[in-house]
This record gives structure tokens, C-alpha cells and sequence, in this order.
């Protein structure tokens, strides 16, 4: 069976498009698109196959959403992008204006044409009609605690998020949501309710470190042969939820102590459900945000948590200064597994061995914000 990928890359600077052969050794690049144009989120719909959805940000039309369905060679701009109700629904609350769309989601295999994008400020919206228009979720945005999960003040240097959606497999009334200033939340009634959802997760910068809200959880995702096991790579740690469980498990505390468990991303295999990859990054006070002492390497669970494997061979073994943001670390569906990462330094790299060897497919490339794999 041919294992060909295309590559989805979204980058301070615009996109690009690479596209394996079917043994993932040579790459086709198409590119760039939108040059100059922040793009933090480029997606393809796994229910068509075609479909394209892009967050952008660009200079003459600000925050928006581009679709495309002929690969990439043309695009329409959303009739109605994502943003918040001009009147808030409480007087006394600060005004809201969606300064980026960071995460798109296609939505469940029984709804085509939905789709959900998480903004910043944290909003959740959906459209319906293929990305064209979008509303707000007035379940999570016009929530009576959201000024308390999303507080005006809160956030990353680089704003507060709503930063990753994760719909059950199983149900599509049931969804996760990962923010950077309440943390994890959970909707059984398709978003129109939310509860927080961070017992045994630490907030260590809060005067209550284990808080009921006010975690910054970097990403979530679902182990996608076990949808009740949720992974989750934390601002202080790494974590594991196995539902109906309701307490996090810091799985983290088994990574080497000179490496520590704080990074942006986790990516789950698709196939193992105890099996999961991690890049971490510098954690030390001082957050330079880079790889711990300029050696880059991956590590990898096999059995939950339990234990972790450095896979570094290929990487620089030293002056390796960089790192991995949230939506730039992914794998395909092949087997072996292939698994790709862009670097905040303008590289993609790629493993075809499950991480046991990694190697450049691109260089020179703006400040990569996602790698997205999908099927050719």
C-alpha cells in the first residue's frame, strides 16, 4: 500500500504543500501561498479528501478563513469569518475582537460540513456550511464563567488561546477543549454546556496550584483506538486522563530529570494506544523556549507513561537551538509510522521509522506555526 503524505505547512510567512512519493523519500514542494501571511492553521477535510482550511491572518483583511478544494490552487475567503457578537450579552463585560484563529477542527464523520475553530482571545465557533460562515458557540463564549476561565489579562505572550478541539470519535455531542488560561473542558451536548475538567493537573504560577481552572494546557488529543485515553502535554508537565476517569496522571514525572516533561505538543500513534511522542523543550525559569541544552531529540512512551525512550539520531547533537510549537508535530497512518515536526528555525523533519532516525526534508522556511499530515 503506497504511503504517500502530503505535508500541511502553515508559517509566520505563509504556507507550503509537500508531497512524498509513495516510499516518503522524495518531496514535491507547492509554495508558498499567501506569502507574508500569518498562517497558524492549514487542514484537510478527512471527509471529502479535498477540502483545505486555512487560519490566516493578513494585513489587509485581518483575521480570516481561506478554503480551497482544488488542492490549493485557488482560494475564497469566508463570507463570514469567526468573530465575537459586536453586543456582549453582559453589559459590564470587556469588548471582544478574534485577533487570530489558531486550531481548525473538521467535525464528526456523521456532520460534513461542520467545522469548529478555537481563537485568540479563547472562542469557540462553528460553521456549518464548509468554513464559509461562522458563528459563535454561545455555550462556551457567553458561558456566565468565562471571564473567570478566559481572563481578560490571562494568556501566552503571544495572546490567550483556545487552542486545540477534540470531538469523541463516538459522539459528536461529545467534545474537549484545551485553553491556555482555564485549561482542559469538557461538553457532552455538542458545546452548548461546558465543565472544566483539570483534577490532578498543576498550575504552579497560581496561589492554588492544583486550581479547578486556570491551567495552560499546551495540547490535548485522543488516542485514536481508544478515544476514553486522553493525552495532554501541560505548561507543568505531562499528562494522562484514561476516562471515565476524572484525575489527570503526571506520566511526565517518568521522563529523565535533566530533560524534564515541558514541551508544546504530543502526538498519539494512531494504531498503539500506549504509545505517544513528546519534544520537549528548556523548562527552567528562565523559558528560553529551545531545545534542552541545544540537543534536540523526541522521546517516546510504549507503555503509557511508564517509561520514556530519547530518539535523537539525526538531530544536532549539540547548538541545536530550537523548538516545536503546539500545532507542529504529527504523524501519518503508514507503517512504519512517519512523523513530522517543523522547527521554529524553518525546518521540517521527518522519520519514516517511528522515530528511530530523523532527517530534513526542508529548510530555510519562515518560522513554522503547524505540520499537518494527511493522505495523498
Amino acid at each position: 500500500m503506497s504511503a504517500a503524505v502530503q505535508l500541511l505547512v502553515g508559517t509566520r510567512k505563509g504556507a507550503w504543500i509537500y508531497r512524498s512519493d509513495p516510499e516518503r523519500r522524495t518531496w514535491s514542494v507547492q509554495g508558498p501561498i499567501f506569502l507574508g501571511h500569518i498562517v497558524n492553521h492549514l487542514v484537510l477535510d478527512p471527509r471529502d479528501g479535498k477540502t483545505l482550511l486555512m487560519a490566516a491572518s493578513t494585513g489587509h483583511l485581518g483575521p480570516t478563513i481561506f478554503r480551497s478544494t482544488d488542492g490549493g490552487q485557488t482560494w475564497a475567503e469566508a463570507q463570514q469569518p469567526p468573530a465575537f457578537p459586536k453586543v456582549a450579552t453582559n453589559g459590564d463585560a470587556p469588548a471582544r475582537a478574534v485577533d487570530h484563529s489558531f486550531w481548525l477542527e473538521p467535525g464528526h464523520a456523521s456532520e460534513p460540513g461542520v467545522w469548529w475553530a478555537g481563537t485568540s482571545p479563547p472562542g469557540l465557533f462553528r460553521s456549518a456550511d464548509g468554513g464559509a460562515t461562522w458563528d459563535s458557540v454561545a455555550g462556551f463564549n457567553d458561558h456566565p464563567m468565562y471571564w473567570n476561565w478566559c481572563p481578560a489579562d490571562g494568556g501566552t505572550p503571544d495572546g490567550a488561546l483556545l487552542n486545540q478541539i477534540q470531538i469523541d470519535p463516538r459522539d459528536a455531542a461529545h467534545m474537549y477543549i484545551a485553553t491556555s488560561t482555564g485549561g482542559v473542558f469538557e461538553s457532552r451536548d455538542q458545546g452548548a454546556s461546558w465543565a472544566p475538567l483539570n483534577q490532578g493537573v498543576e498550575a504552579n504560577f497560581m496561589p492554588d496550584p492544583y486550581p479547578e481552572y486556570g491551567q495552560d494546557a499546551h495540547y490535548i488529543a485522543l488516542a485514536p483506538t481508544m478515544p476514553d485515553r486522553i493525552w495532554q502535554q501541560n505548561h507543568c508537565g505531562i499528562y494522562r486522563l484514561d476516562r471515565p476517569g476524572e484525575r489527570w496522571d503526571r506520566i511526565g514525572q517518568a521522563m529523565p530529570a535533566e530533560i524534564g516533561d515541558i514541551g508544546f505538543t504530543i502526538v498519539p500513534h494512531p494504531r498503539q494506544a500506549d504509545t505517544a511522542w513528546v519534544f520537549p523543550m528548556d523548562g527552567t525559569e528562565v523559558w528560553p523556549r529551545t531545545s534542552p541544552g541545544g540537543k534536540p531529540a523526541v522521546y517516546r512512551t510504549r507503555d503509557a507513561g511508564a517509561n520514556w525512550e530519547r530518539q535523537d539520531a539525526g538531530f544536532p547533537t549539540q547548538q541545536g537551538w530550537f523548538t516545536v510549537k503546539r500545532q507542529a508535530f504529527c504523524a501519518d497512518q503508514a507503517a512504519p509510522l512517519g512523523l513530522y515536526l517543523g522547527a521554529t528555525n524553518g525546518e521540517v523533519w521527518m522519520s519514516d521509522d517511528e522515530g528511530g532516525s530523523w532527517r530534513t526534508i526542508a529548510q530555510h522556511l519562515p518560522e513554522i506555526y503547524s505540520v499537518v499530515a494527511a493522505p495523498l
